[in-house]
């Protein structure tokens, strides 16, 4: 039986426990030493070789979701999409919770709804589009593409679990302590329900275009967001998958899109799933078990120490390569892409400063430096362990009506873009193949799981090699945000084609002083009410900033050298053209 005690209990031990603990942290902090920031190195050394490839460059970082799916068509949510699209050459994939959840259409914090499903006075189901019609058809106008989240379920259709007496908790209650997180009372309608959702978008949007999209099962069945036993999500999965094949043979589907894996539990619910689709007979059809890609949610795990924050990078990087070597232990399903559908440096986007001060890393570079740490770290996990990462997904978008800078895990806020926007329009502009970098800063990745970036810092880079360019984007990153001497990087780039005299360089910067609109807001006062002025203002300093005007370099013996100053938890990429 499930209790709503019990539930309340179990969503602190998901993800709200990661706040209690921080919140916590931060009472105590008066009584902790204060950490070192790390030896600062005076140099360090970054040498790269075009000339040497890696493998294709895979655009892990065009992936983006959010709770709000009502948020889509609403003024910033538009907007934002616009802006995601035009970051990249590449597809730009959106995931949102909530598509087939029963409500009137209107988000609030970590809920939405559609009413795509009820059942009339003679049990007859009932469907309507309405809502999720306008929430596609702003993809389709955006230009980005869904990965459709088949969740949660719809009032008429959940059934009665002991201890939820209701179908919707409001925030800060436990959100997903209700009904709409129940099994179906009857799996066969399940199974029907997302054949017709499926058929519906076919019918609109067309076979081609929606059989570039992706079908995930649900979200996180691994904790409360699923009231139900481990079989019954195999259940579920099952007659999901059945029902978008009947309406396209030739969909993507997959999942489980469980957290972690960081518990015992994530680590068996995972390889659990994989084994029943190896194995096992759909409870469907009695067929084998689709499955086209894989799913799962690495987190870090941020706190503070002293009044300053800490990040968890190796939390989030440990459970990316727990997933990962379990993955890599079926053969068939080694090569299958893996989706990180949420990948993220904590569990609770919609968790603002204002409830845990921890998460006023979200509005400044420390974000976006994190995230290239991350985005090379994941690949070259994946490298190690032999599988086929596709996508990191960051569960990130924008809160409508909430205040400026209020530090939710968002890419913009009120329609100015975060510094962390910028480090994903830095990943835009590189593209070919990832080539080698050696650096004399580099804190290694055994040690980064090991222990984190919590002595020295990691002055790294990453590196691509395309048609008639290359780009090299370079970090300062540690663990501790705290105040730390600039370091003077030397970068030189070798291998540039023979008979390149020449080669434009644009350096682009992400820090205190740059793509930055947070320090410009604290610079004007922190107003909650801009005036047009300075509004306009944020909004350009929301957008990737050059540190320089382009200028042209002399290539010697195949090669350039760039030398400059990098400052902690800054970000700069350079962009060279021939």
């Amino acid at each position: 039986m499930i209790k709503s005690g019990w539930l309340m209990q179990r969503w602190l031990d998901g993800r709200a426990i990661a706040v209690v603990l921080l919140i916590c942290a931060g009472i105590m902090a008066g009584s902790a030493q204060s950490p070192a920031s790390g030896s600062a190195p005076a140099s360090v050394s970054i040498r790269v070789d075009l000339a040497k490839s890696l493998g294709p460059y895979t655009p892990i970082y065009r992936w983006f979701g959010y709770d709000e799916s009502n948020y889509t068509t609403m003024q910033y949510g538009k907007q934002l999409l616009r802006e995601l699209h035009d970051l990249t050459p590449e597809p730009v994939y959106i995931r949102a919770h909530h598509l087939l959840t029963s409500g009137n259409g209107v988000a609030e914090l970590k809920w939405s709804s559609s009413n795509v499903f009820s059942l009339d006075a003679n049990g007859k189901a009932v469907y309507d589009f309405t809502i999720t019609d306008q929430t596609f058809d702003e993809y389709q106008r955006a230009g980005v593409r869904p990965f459709v989240e088949l969740g949660f379920m719809p009032k008429d259709l959940a059934s009665n679990v002991p201890g939820v007496n209701e179908y919707q908790v409001h925030y800060p209650g436990p959100t997903m302590a209700g009904a709409s997180n129940n099994p179906p009372k009857d799996y066969a309608m399940w199974g029907e329900l997302v054949r017709k959702f499926t058929e519906h978008l076919v019918e609109r949007y067309g076979r081609d275009k929606v059989s570039t999209w992706y079908f995930e099962v649900w979200n996180e069945p691994d904790i409360v967001y699923w009231h139900g036993t481990q079989e019954e999500y195999t259940k579920l999965y099952d007659y999901a998958v059945a029902g978008v094949r009947a309406a396209l043979p030739d969909a993507k589907v997959g999942g489980p899109a469980t957290t972690g894996p960081g518990s015992e539990k994530s680590v068996a619910f995972l390889d659990g799933f994989l084994n029943h689709c190896l194995s096992g007979r759909s409870a469907a059809d009695g067929k084998a078990v689709p499955l086209d890609f894989i799913s799962f949610h690495p987190k870090g795990h941020p706190e503070t120490v002293d009044g300053h924050v800490r990040m968890g990078l190796a939390d989030e990087l440990k459970a990316a390569q727990t997933g990962f070597d379990i993955v890599a232990k079926y053969p068939r399903f080694k090569q299958l892409p893996i989706i990180l559908s949420e990948a993220d440096p904590e569990g609770c986007a919609a968790c603002s400063m204002k409830t845990n001060p921890a998460n006023a890393y979200r509005n400044g570079p420390l974000y976006a430096t994190y995230t290239a740490v991350a985005m090379k770290s994941l690949l070259d996990l994946q490298e190690q362990s032999g599988v086929n990462l596709a996508g990191m997904l960051s569960w990130s978008f924008e809160f409508e009506g909430k205040e400026y800078f209020e530090g939710f895990r968002t890419l913009a806020t009120n329609g100015i873009d975060k510094p962390i926007l910028n480090v994903f329009r830095m990943a835009g502009l590189m593209s070919g193949d990832r080539v080698e970098t050696v650096s004399d800063g580099k804190v290694r990745l055994a040690d980064i799981l090991k222990s984190g970036i919590r002595e020295a810092p990691d002055v790294d880079a990453f590196a691509t090699k395309g048609l008639h360019q290359a780009a090299v984007m370079v970090w300062n990153y540690h663990d501790d945000d705290l105040p730390a001497p600039t370091t003077t990087v030397q970068v030189t780039i070798a291998g540039i084609p023979a008979g390149v005299k020449r080669v434009l360089l644009e350096h682009y910067r992400i820090d205190e002083e740059h793509s930055n609109s947070y320090a410009v807001w604290k610079q004007m006062g922190s107003p909650q009410s801009p005036t047009a002025e300075q509004y306009a203002r944020l909004r350009r300093a929301g957008q990737l900033e050059l540190m320089t005007s382009p200028r042209w370099l002399d290539v010697d013996a195949g090669r350039v050298t760039v030398e400059m100053a990098l400052p902690r938890q800054a970000t700069s990429l350079f962009r060279l053209q021939w």
